[in-house]
Formats: C-alpha cells, structure tokens, sequence
C-alpha cells in the first residue's frame, strides 16, 4: 500500500533533472549498445527503422529468394517493434514523465525481451530479431515529455532535431534554459557511447553485447523496483517518523 507521502515524493523526483538525465542517459546507452550487437550479427538493425523500411522497399522491388530471406527479417524488426510500442501503450498509459509508473517493470521486460532474442538468434533468427526489436519499440514509446522537453532514447534524428532547435531558439535570444539543450545533446552522446562500448565489447573482448545489454535492463528494473516499492517507502515511514516524534525536554 502506497504511503500518503508517495505522491509528494514522486513530484519530487519528477522534478530531479539530474535523475532524469541520467536515466534518460542510460537508457539510451542499453539500447544503443543492444542495437549495435545485434546489428553486428545480423545485419539489421532493432532500435530504428528508417533504414529498415527503406530496404524493405527495396527488397519488395528485388524480389528474389535471397532478398526474400532479407525482406522476412526486416519485416519481422518491424512488427517486433510495433509490438512493443503498443505493450508500451498498454502498460504505462500515458506519455508523460511519472515515476509513480511501472519504469522499473518495463524495463525489467526489457531486458527479458532481449536475453530470449539472445537465445533464440542463432536457430531462429527472424524471431529473435522481433523479441529484440519488441524491447526496442517498448522503450522508444516510454519517450516521455519532461517539462517541454521529450525524452527520446532509441534513435538520434529526433535527439539532434531537438539539439538544434534548441539550440538555435537560443542563439536567437529565446528564453530557453540550458538544460533544455543540454539534454538532447547527452542523449545522443550517451547513444553513441553505447554504440562505441558494443563494438568494443564484440571487437576487443569477443563478447556478445546482446546478451549483456540483457543482463544490465534486467538488473536495472529490479533495482528499480526494489528501490520504489521497498527502499522509498522505508525511507519515507522514517522521516514521518521522525517528525512525528516528540521534542527532547529541555536542559
């Protein structure tokens, strides 16, 4: 049962810039680095389908056995992703920042989503690139608006459309504070960090990054949760406490 502080306590995470930058960042981050390792095995990509729909465009033109092999697995990212979105959809409810919301489940499915592409790319790749891209699309529909700004974490045109609007109503005298284009700009440099950590991690250390990123969204969400659900409220009852406790006597 929720505390009767929880509320308040949400608002003032919501209000936490830092907090938020920082889970924005790191999600960016995760998906990056998943993106980036199953790119590398596949050819194809899971956290954005420009590039996807416009070889699926071209494949249906091309057809042929070997293209038709190529089609079936774009296809499959695409409705991955589209899934996702629409558990996004179902679960969270509404667009907005709120961490009353159920982030750290979502991101708990996530990584579950992930470790089962993980598995099962090997035999069965075109599944495993709809789980993949279906985690992908569950993060990318939780781009929630912050204080005007939207949190975008799956791709980069929309983060640097975004940093250089900003930017630009900046140089032209608006009123726009800095953190607003400060944030878009550490999004993209986080997704890049995450695409370069993966190439890495697969060039370097020959590991696989999916299975990794798996693990990480996976911890991630139950730290989160635990955090939300048992660590918050105790802390709250301490301070509730605290204050309700009696003024030591005079000396």
């Amino acid at each position: 049962m929720d505390l009767p502080a929880a509320p308040e306590l949400w608002r003032r995470l919501d209000r936490a810039q830092g907090l938020v930058v920082a889970g924005g960042s790191a999600l960016a981050f995760g998906v990056a680095f998943a993106n980036t390792g199953v790119f590398l095995r596949t050819g194809t990509s899971v956290s954005h389908l420009t590039g996807d729909m416009a070889r699926l465009s071209l494949d249906l033109v091309r057809a042929s056995p070997a293209v038709l092999h190529d089609l079936g697995r774009v296809a499959a990212a695409v409705a991955g992703f589209f899934c996702g979105a629409l558990l996004a959809g179902l679960l969270v409810h509404h667009p907005s920042l709120d961490f009353a919301r159920p982030y750290g489940r979502i991101v708990t499915t996530i990584g579950g989503l992930f470790l089962l592409a993980w598995l099962l790319l090997p035999a069965w790749p075109a599944p495993a690139l709809a789980l993949a891209a279906g985690g992908c699309g569950l993060q990318n529909a939780l781009a929630t608006r912050y204080r005007g700004v939207i949190l975008r974490t799956t791709h980069l045109t929309g983060l640097i459309t975004d940093f250089g609007t900003s930017l630009g109503l900046r140089l032209r005298g608006a009123d726009v504070p800095r953190w607003k284009v400060a944030v878009p700009g550490l999004l993209t440099l986080a997704f890049f960090a995450g695409g370069a950590a993966a190439a890495v991690t697969a060039f370097h250390l020959g590991r696989d990054p999916l299975p990794l990123a798996g693990f990480g969204y996976l911890t991630t969400g139950l730290a989160w949760t635990a955090f939300k659900h048992w660590i918050l409220p105790a802390w709250a009852r301490r301070r509730v406490g605290a204050a309700d406790a009696p003024l030591p006597p005079g000396r």
